[in-house]
């Protein structure tokens, strides 16, 4: 589940959403109002329940091969999720839904790379959301290693300390 060119995606549990308005987020660093999106290359990194603690890895041109092959391993591609056993149950139950939106009032948002699009103004979706479906297929079928551990805190570490890219989301829910 990616947008189509000229569009960008907000994942949601909720499929009632008719418009969305710009707000500052609970788990926000950002003080000011956003509707918040994802372009293409991020759209994996929500394909999971929206309090699903998950980290990330994928390799990038700086990426070392003692990196890559530590933390990514062997036949994992050039990415992979981990995630913690406690929430596979609800990532292969979840009703997650994709929300289209039109690029156009969105810019990127991130430093040193963005990491999402932000819009200031209210937006509506192009249609109804769409059901994304398995989340443990649309992983299998981009070519995404999901690693599923006892706890993601020591791979977290590992990802942080390493020359790959990396993203960690909804971390304070992971166990301790």
């Amino acid at each position: 589940m990616r947008p189509d060119a000229g569009q960008v995606l907000h994942f949601s549990e909720d499929p009632t959403i008719t418009v969305f308005a710009p707000h500052v987020a609970r788990t926000s660093r950002q003080a000011a109002a956003y509707v918040w999106a994802v372009d293409a290359e991020r759209a994996p990194a929500y394909w999971f329940p929206r309090q699903c603690p998950r980290a990330m890895a994928w390799t990038t041109p700086r990426t070392t091969a003692a990196d890559a092959a530590r933390i990514i391993g062997p036949g994992a591609g050039s990415r992979v999720h981990a995630v913690e056993y406690a929430w596979l149950d609800r990532i292969r139950s979840v009703e997650l839904f994709a929300y289209r939106l039109p690029a156009e009032p969105f810019t990127p948002i991130g430093e040193p790379e963005p990491h999402a699009h932000v819009a200031t103004a209210t937006v509506r979706p192009l249609g109804p959301p769409e059901p994304v479906g398995d989340l443990l297929a649309l992983h299998e079928a981009a070519g995404i290693g999901l690693r599923v551990l006892p706890r993601i805190g020591d791979f977290w570490a590992a990802v942080a300390a390493s020359t790959l890219g990396f993203s960690g989301i909804r971390l304070g829910n992971a166990w301790a």
